[in-house]
Parts: C-alpha cells; structure tokens; sequence
C-alpha cells in the first residue's frame, strides 16, 4: 500500500521525501544499535541509508539531465550564419495544432511540497505518543483509580461553609488520601485502587453551615473514608456521644500528638430487588473500624475521622489507620493556625 501511494507522488516530490525519511530513520537505527550494542537495528538502518543513497544518485541525475536539456535548447536558439532563403511556394495546410502539454510544476515547489509532506509525518511521529492512552490502558493492564480532577467539578455549587480560609475540600482531602502507599498500610501492598472520590458536603442537621467533605478510595479488600467534620464538639464530647450509640470496642489514643479515639460500629446494608419487588429493610452490615482525630492539640472542636471496612467482615489492625491518620492530617490545617 505504501509503495503504490509513493508511486503516484510525482518525482521531485517522492524522491527528496525518501531522501528525508531514509536518511533520518537510518541515523536514528545506527544511534540506537551503538546504545544499546545490538547488530539488528545496524542492518536495518543500513538498508534506510541505502534507500537514501539511491534517491540522491537519482535526484543528481534527474538534475544533470534537465541541465543538459536546457543548455541544447539554448544552443539551438543562438543567432548562427544567415539560412538560405527558399524559394517561394505555396505552403501546404497546416494541420490542426496538437493539444499543449500539461505544464509542468516547477522542480523548487516540489521540492517544498516533498519537504511538506516530511513535515507531516515527523508531526505524526512526535505526537503520537502523547495522542495515545497513557501506559498501562488499553494493554489490559489495570491501573490506579485517579481523583476527581477540578474541571470535573465544574458546574457545582460549593457550598458557603468552605469559603473559610482552613478548610479543606473533598478533592484535598482525596488527594492526601489516594497515594501509591495507601494499599501497604492497610496491609494488601498489591491491590490497585478501583475508585476514588471527594466531595464537599455538610454536616446533617446544620443547615449548610458546617462542612464536612468527605474522601473515599476502594480496593478489592478494603474501603477507606475520609471526613473532616468542622464543628465545636471536642473529643471528650464526642465520646461521650457514644455512650447514646451503638459503637463498640471503644479506645482512646493520640494521633500526631492530638487526641484520638478508636470505635467499631456497623456498616449498613441494603437489600436491592431487581427483580421488581420493594427490596428487604436497611439492616446492619459489617463491622467497620473508625478512628477520630481532634483538628488541633488543644482540642477546641472538630475531628478528622477514619473508617476502614470490607465487604467479608474483616479488618486490618489498629496500626493501619493509624498510619492512614499520620499520612491524611498533615494536608488539614489546624484548627486556628
């Protein structure tokens, strides 16, 4: 196919483009199997330079000729001896002229349009690299979920309780959250995040008046989310809270020299019927595993809090969501810093 497409390219045209092209491609082969000490792209570059070779040995005959056409026609144009003048006669019919030939381009436009159309393909060759998908898609290779970029968030209000200047926002905190380590502290270093996502809400029963954006990556073991609630309560407080609820396996700790406490208290789970019917209750689903961080070292109000729970009901140590605190809380200031 490409050889009938050159064939059709008119000789100042095809010939300086393969010039180009052998020329540069047979460069690059020699220069890659000097690198990398490999006989194989040696030969391969030789044939290109070849190729080129024989171009040039054409282009300078094609030149020679049109040189040595010219300079005959001037030469048959020159003033000479006077010619005999013959006698007079009728002269015969001229016959009808024959059509002109088709002028023909002049060499130098050729050779631009040639240079032209080299310019193209080096154009394709460069971009298209960076026109394919990034490594790793489309070879079934599976890759790291990413977070929501901001042109994806175009379009959405944010709310008025995230235009104070220390609070952070759900794509924050889903960049603290989503890193290449996250999967080795929660103990499963080969797992591939499957989804990430941040959000900017508010905390129930305020009125939009407190933020609380939330952050959540999955794996095929695990869940982690990510919320900043940014209200008064301390953690003493908040513990106290639980006393009313049903959390479990309460603990105290320090995150970062902050007070923290650990909890358990079970996820929900819903009963979807596809089938066309209403669907089963909300009921309890697997326990998960919290830990709540106070925004500050005074604990003057609002916690960082950090759940872990899996579909199969287990859960990694306590040490993981420690890690996981230690790794997110640098990214939300303090409170009153």
């Amino acid at each position: 196919m490409l050889g009938f497409f050159l064939r059709l390219l008119p000789f100042w045209v095809r010939e300086p483009l393969l010039i180009v092209i052998g020329s540069v491609i047979g460069l690059r082969l020699l220069h890659i199997a000097v690198l990398e000490k490999e006989w194989a792209p040696a030969g391969i570059g030789a044939v290109f330079l070849l190729l080129a070779a024989v171009s040039i040995h054409r282009v300078v005959q094609a030149v020679r000729a049109r040189r040595g056409a010219s300079a005959g026609a001037a030469e048959a144009g020159l003033p000479g001896q006077p010619q005999p003048v013959a006698a007079r006669s009728a002269a015969p019919p001229v016959p009808p002229a024959a059509p002109a030939p088709p002028k023909e381009i002049h060499a130098g436009v050729q050779v631009f349009a040639a240079f032209a159309v080299f310019g193209v393909l080096a154009a394709s060759v460069w971009l298209g690299p960076r026109l394919l998908p990034p490594e790793g898609e489309g070879d079934g290779t599976p890759r790291a979920a990413a977070c929501p970029s901001e042109e994806d968030a175009k379009g959405e209000k944010t709310p008025d309780a995230y235009k104070k200047a220390d609070v952070v926002t759900g794509a924050d905190l889903c960049e603290a959250l989503n890193t290449p380590d996250l999967a080795g502290l929660l103990g499963t270093p080969d797992e591939i995040a499957s989804t990430a996502s941040g959000d900017n809400g508010t905390a129930a029963l305020t009125g939009g008046k407190v933020a609380r954006p939330v952050a959540e990556v999955r794996f095929d073991t695990y869940t982690v989310n990510v919320s900043v609630t940014y209200n008064k309560l301390s953690m003493d407080q908040y513990v106290k809270l639980m006393e009313f609820g049903n959390e479990t396996d309460v603990k105290k700790s320090t995150v970062l020299d902050r007070t923290a406490v650990f909890f358990s208290q079970p996820t929900m789970a819903i009963d979807i019927d596809l089938g066309g019917g209403t669907g089963g209750p909300v009921t309890d689903g697997p326990l998960a595993r919290n830990l709540a961080v106070a925004l500050d070292g005074k604990d003057r109000g609002g916690y960082c809090e950090v759940t872990v729970w899996s579909d199969a009901g287990t859960l990694p140590d306590d040490k993981a969501l420690l890690d996981v605190a230690e790794t997110v809380l640098p990214a939300i200031p303090e409170r009153g810093a």
